[in-house]
């Protein structure tokens, strides 16, 4: 009996997949719906999230932003009344929000796991040294006659070769085989 009933299922023709071409005039089924199960509910957003999440970054940048705005306040008053007594008090007005961001760095900086410390040492001794050495380079060609540096601009050099730093030690650490 089994090999009869087989027999027949063998001597049936098969019908391909692609015997019934896509026609307006066949008429087809729409497929029954999946039961899936609902997503979980999700949380509200808090705002507090991010606060935990960027508390260092925001610190920080308060803490730049009020240098900021003492500096111009401190510039604007010795610029309208230099020969006031108290004008050595208002020009060391910015070292307090100057030392927070030195504080809020070094923080930052205990904070970090030992690959991201590596990083930042790297980048810090190279935007170190290449001040140093350009700095240097440059008080030589001022004995030649170059026009003389502006002290002011050894901070934002260092600032600057430290990000060149951040971003090729970054590049390195990513592209290294």
């Amino acid at each position: 009996m089994r090999a009869v009933s087989e027999q027949r299922q063998a001597d049936a023709p098969v019908d391909p997949l692609f015997s019934h071409a896509a026609s307006p005039f066949v008429h087809t089924e729409v497929p029954a719906p999946l039961a899936f199960a609902s997503p979980p509910a999700s949380p509200a957003i808090v705002p507090m999230s991010a606060w935990s999440t960027y508390k260092s970054q925001i610190t920080f940048a308060f803490a730049v932003l009020a240098f900021l705005m003492i500096l111009v306040g401190t510039v604007t008053v010795l610029q309208a009344d230099s020969l006031v007594s108290w004008r050595y008090y208002v020009a060391a007005a910015p070292l307090v929000p100057a030392a927070i961001v030195i504080w809020l760095f070094v923080r930052a900086l205990s904070r970090m796991d030992e690959v991201h410390k590596r990083f930042q040492v790297q980048a810090l001794g190279f935007s170190m040294a290449a001040t140093a050495l350009g700095t240097f380079g440059y008080g030589f060609l001022e004995g030649i006659g170059w026009p003389q540096m502006n002290g002011t601009l050894v901070l934002p050099l260092m600032a600057l070769l430290w990000g060149v730093g951040m971003i090729v030690i970054a590049l390195r650490y990513r592209f290294r085989r």
